[in-house]
């Protein structure tokens, strides 16, 4: 099978679109036929070696750590699983991922695809749904009626996010260029501002229940973020990590998305509802992968890409 490998940390000169034999599955795990993965900004820094000591790798090693495809196969134990199933999956960030034809996927990591998009795009929602939910809801405890601040909500998290408060019912400001606002609106956003500049912020003091933060930022620019949160409230970053002890009973929290079949499944309720859409930016074969890093560390990559085999 064709697949994008690396056999050592470096740059993007390092990724390798290649010839790989195909993998077979263990107990528990089953083979994805590939659809499409994604790319997300993690994998520079693993891809890098700046993660190791977290995420350590076996070489040669696969990218990709968002699958969408169908099962080809089977492994041992992989109950409740049939070969022909159309899957998502939030794969391990240290196991060999989804950039290839085919991919080993533990089976409890696995959530039924959504029906009502096409299946490329949904290797676009495990990583940015997850993350989106887990900073609003496992860590900020955003409740219906209170306003949320999220900053940077062009991305593919800050998308998701918007749609998640607002169906939560909460009130929405969200940052973002210009040319993002009719979509973001659409999203259910109640205002939108933009970039957040500290010398001149049309916010006030106080003024949100929860500020979420997916920008990467200087520290000194998140401990100014938590002025913008009331008492009693919480802080949340992606990115930098919040200031420790911040005071007025302010809650904080650094967001460390986490793979979870049950929420996934639940995303993927609220795509085929409607109430939750998936939006690509750049839809590009697997051989652009080397590219599309490069884009991405030159900050010229515009919205989530997928990559298909």
């Amino acid at each position: 099978m064709k697949a994008v490998r690396y056999h050592r940390y470096g740059g993007s000169e390092v990724l390798a679109y290649e010839e790989a034999e195909r993998p077979v599955p263990g107990a528990g795990q089953v083979l994805v036929k590939v659809a499409a993965t994604s790319f997300n900004p993690v994998d520079l820094g693993i891809r890098a070696g700046g993660l190791q000591e977290v995420f350590p790798l076996e070489f040669p090693h696969v990218p990709g750590i968002e699958v969408a495809g169908t099962i080809a196969e089977l492994g041992p134990g992989a109950d409740g699983r049939q070969i022909g199933d159309t899957v998502v999956a939030f794969l391990p960030m240290n196991a060999d991922g989804a950039a290839a034809e085919y991919a080993v996927v533990p089976a409890e990591a696995l959530a039924a695809a959504p029906q009502t998009v096409e299946l490329t795009d949904a290797a676009a929602l495990p990583v940015g749904g997850l993350t989106a939910w887990q900073a609003l809801f496992d860590d900020a405890h955003l409740q219906a009626g209170q306003t949320v601040l999220i900053n940077g909500a062009s991305g593919a998290v800050g998308g998701y996010a918007v749609q998640l408060a607002h169906e939560a019912g909460a009130i929405v400001t969200a940052t973002s260029s210009p040319r993002h606002e009719e979509r973001l609106r659409d999203y259910g956003a109640d205002r939108i501002i933009g970039h957040l500049d500290f010398t001149a912020s049309p916010l006030t003091a106080g003024q949100f229940d929860v500020v979420v933060n997916l920008v990467p930022a200087k520290p000194e620019e998140v401990a100014a973020l938590t002025d913008l949160v009331a008492d009693g409230g919480a802080l949340v970053s992606t990115t930098t990590p919040p200031p420790d002890n911040p005071g007025r009973g302010i809650r904080i929290a650094r967001v460390f998305v986490v793979s979870d079949a049950g929420r996934l499944a639940d995303l993927v309720s609220r795509v085929d509802a409607g109430t939750l859409r998936i939006t690509v930016a750049d839809r590009r074969p697997l051989a652009d992968l080397p590219a599309v890093h490069d884009e991405a560390a030159s900050g010229q990559l515009l919205g989530k890409t997928v990559l298909v085999p």
